[in-house]
């Protein structure tokens, strides 16, 4: 009887929990949650291509900004973001630039970090923010506040399953769209 009463507690607990699942809810989860490094999967699907290109690494990232993406497969790569600076090394050269220079690479830039962060006021700032599914399945849609913004990327639809991100899909305005599959790495 003892072991039925527990059960009963922690159901009503969960069902609590969920009924109280919402976009803070989530932003505080992801807030809360320890920083991990993961393996990514990327296919970016291009309309000029027949099928997808694959590529593959590592992506880390460190509170409150700085995100560090090595690309392994098929051409090393180093991208870090670090407050408003992203640095990309490519075949031993490396290239520079601001976010507040480029909106359309910072509007990349912060739907990942902003979630990963879980700084829902700074999504906010950027984003209209939408939420579908619950703690165990969800999935977060971005679309850009700036009209300037939206000929470029339509949405970003960020997935995940309690405090943990498992999928970026990013969808252009011109059709092509990405998608990145996170799984995290074996401590």
């Amino acid at each position: 009887m003892k072991h039925i009463l527990v059960f009963a507690c922690a159901l009503l607990s969960l069902q609590g929990f969920a009924a109280d699942w919402n976009i803070p809810t989530l932003f505080a989860e992801l807030a809360r949650a320890k920083p991990e490094r993961a393996t990514f999967v990327e296919k970016k699907y291009l309309s000029i291509l027949d099928k997808p290109v694959e590529s593959s690494g590592e992506l880390a990232f460190m509170p409150p900004d700085r995100m560090e993406k090595v690309t392994l497969k098929p051409k090393a790569e180093r991208v870090v973001v670090d407050r408003d600076t992203v640095s990309l090394e490519r075949n031993g050269r490396k290239q520079t630039l601001r976010l507040r220079e480029n909106p359309a690479v910072a509007v990349l830039v912060e739907s990942v970090r902003g979630t990963l962060a879980g700084d829902l006021s700074a999504l906010s700032r950027t984003y209209s923010i939408g939420l579908a599914g619950d703690v165990a399945r969800w999935k977060l849609m971005l679309r850009p506040l700036d009209t300037g913004l939206t000929t470029l990327v339509e949405r970003v639809e960020i997935s995940g399953s309690h405090s943990r991100v498992t999928t970026v899909e990013i969808f252009q305005a011109d059709g092509d769209r990405s998608v990145m599959s996170l799984s995290p790495l074996a401590r």
